[in-house]
């Protein structure tokens, strides 16, 4: 199959969906790559890398989308762009069906052969491929730095000659792939770290990186077949709520990550929560995109109340983007050795991986896939 690289329009996207090294496995599995010029600089990859790799360099993506069979993205091509996309072609990326329904239905009348990387199920097969929690390390690794960044603190305790510095208190909210990098990192830097989560299976995950776990005593885990937190009772959250009411008054920074996939983010910290933090006190919502844990967050801005600074960053992978295109190019390679073989596509629906992220197929949706 000959596989076409976009360059990425989203605003502030840098990251490029694959890297040369990704070209070359590509070309060993009898695959042809061609790259947009320019795709990869802005993840500090010119083109003369992408063809030393083998990579054929074509000079627009109207060219780009004509030649290729298979179209590889990073973010979601827009409805616009979907909309002029040639008929038939295959399109691999970050499409969030969820949540741009219309994307799907364009697909599927321009017979779009689509695939969502963040339908990838959760199982032990498609570890290799996971993109999501590739760039969820990232986030979370990126989301302290930039706590500490706004903090007026340091991080770690320090012995100096104006006396001992206590160390920071991190809250850590939702301890999944971003959660357990938060609280690796901040450990690292020296913070005192408390984390929570629904799902009681992740405890020993946070002990074991030197954070105290908390929990509601006699809590029900709440975990779905998926690895993931499920939404909880209105009951359920107002006793989370008091708890974290709790926790955030000592706390000098949260890094916030609970999600639940194809719903809102759970609203865990109330504007009164904010208020009576310590001034000078920072939280990192890691879930603004999908409308935030903190009542007042707003995504990709800056939000000072009460002394408070919260940040609702969406895209922290597109800070580091020349490692992050290295581990999305690699868990994407990995996927497409899965779903392809060398007459095209498997169409193998037995196939969990490849049943699960096919989105649309032959002008239709594919049911396997939950849609709205």
């Amino acid at each position: 199959m000959r596989f076409g690289v976009f360059k990425e329009l989203s605003s502030g996207e840098t990251r490029v969906a694959l890297v040369p090294d990704a070209v070359k496995l590509l070309l060993k599995k009898k695959h042809a790559v061609l790259v947009e010029s320019g795709a990869g600089l802005a993840a500090s990859i010119p083109d003369a890398e992408f063809a030393a790799a083998g990579a054929q360099i074509i000079p627009d993506a109207a060219q780009l989308a004509a030649l290729a069979d298979c179209l590889l993205k990073v973010h979601a091509v827009s409805n616009e762009q979907a909309a002029v996309l040639p008929e038939g072609k295959g399109l691999i990326g970050f499409l969030a069906p969820l949540r741009n329904p219309e994307l799907v239905q364009i697909l599927a009348r321009r017979r779009i052969f689509s695939f969502s990387l963040d339908a990838i199920p959760r199982i032990s097969r498609a570890q290799s491929m996971d993109t999501l929690s590739s760039m969820a390390t990232i986030a979370g690794y990126r989301a302290v730095l930039l706590a500490a960044n706004q903090l007026p603190k340091f991080l770690p305790m320090l012995t100096t000659a104006a006396g001992t510095i206590r160390p920071s208190q991190c809250l850590v909210l939702g301890a999944g792939v971003a959660g357990l990098q938060a609280i690796a990192t901040a450990r690292r830097l020296g913070a005192v770290v408390e984390a929570f989560d629904v799902r009681s299976a992740v405890r020993e995950q946070v002990r074991s990186l030197g954070a105290t776990f908390i929990e509601i005593a006699g809590q029900e885990n709440l975990e779905d077949k998926g690895g993931y937190a499920k939404q909880v009772s209105a009951e359920t959250l107002a006793q989370q709520q008091k708890l974290l009411h709790e926790r955030a008054r000592v706390a000098d920074f949260i890094i916030s990550t609970a999600q639940v996939p194809g719903k809102p983010a759970p609203r865990l910290i109330t504007r009164e929560m904010v208020a009576d933090m310590k001034p000078g006190s920072v939280i990192v919502d890691l879930a603004a995109e999908s409308g935030g844990n903190c009542e007042l967050t707003q995504a990709n801005q800056t939000v000072r109340q009460y002394g408070v600074t919260i940040l609702g960053p969406t895209n922290l992978p597109a800070t580091l983007p020349l490692d992050a295109s290295r581990m999305f190019a690699r868990n994407l390679s990995n996927f497409i050795q899965e779903i392809t073989n060398e007459n095209g596509f498997t169409m193998d629906w037995k196939n969990e991986i490849f049943a699960e992220t096919c989105i649309t197929l032959n002008g239709e949706v594919n049911q396997k896939r939950r849609t709205p």
